[in-house]
């Protein structure tokens, strides 16, 4: 008997301010290495998006963000090369701290950049699951 098919998840946090949307450039870690992205990671076991993302935000770039100021703006089923992810864009309205790269080893920038004009080198998939979120998407596929 054929093993079941497992997904993966992880979670992406959009914080937007005056136009303008946080992204990280991926440093030294073995994937996409020199892409922007949104901050992000994998949901843990026995945890839920909105606990995930919260975990995230602090771990990476150090702000306090309750799970009950987390809404999901867009859910991604993506094909990449090796696994199948369902990718959950959530956006925070509020959130505390002063904004920090607690992950210098794994990320080499963070800045806002205007939501009309992205880099070039950001993940394709995030680039258009943040098309999709201005048009009023909730769902797509992508790598299919």
């Amino acid at each position: 008997m054929e093993p079941k098919f497992n997904f993966y998840a992880a979670v992406y946090l959009i914080l937007k301010k005056e136009n303008k949307i946080l992204l990280l450039r991926r440093f030294n870690t073995g994937w996409m290495d020199g892409m922007y992205t949104l901050p992000a990671g994998h949901i843990d076991k026995n945890e839920t998006s909105q606990t995930a993302m919260s975990r995230e935000a602090k771990e990476e770039i150090n702000l306090t963000i309750p799970p009950e100021n987390l809404s999901v703006a867009h859910i991604m089923h993506r094909k990449s090369s090796d696994r199948e992810y369902f990718d959950i864009f959530i956006e925070a309205k509020k959130y505390s701290g002063k904004l920090k790269n607690n992950e210098k080893h794994k990320c080499d920038d963070i800045d806002w950049f205007p939501t009309d004009s992205l880099p070039k080198n950001t993940l394709d998939y995030v680039n258009k699951a943040l098309q999709l979120i201005s048009k009023g998407r909730h769902f797509s596929n992508f790598g299919f």
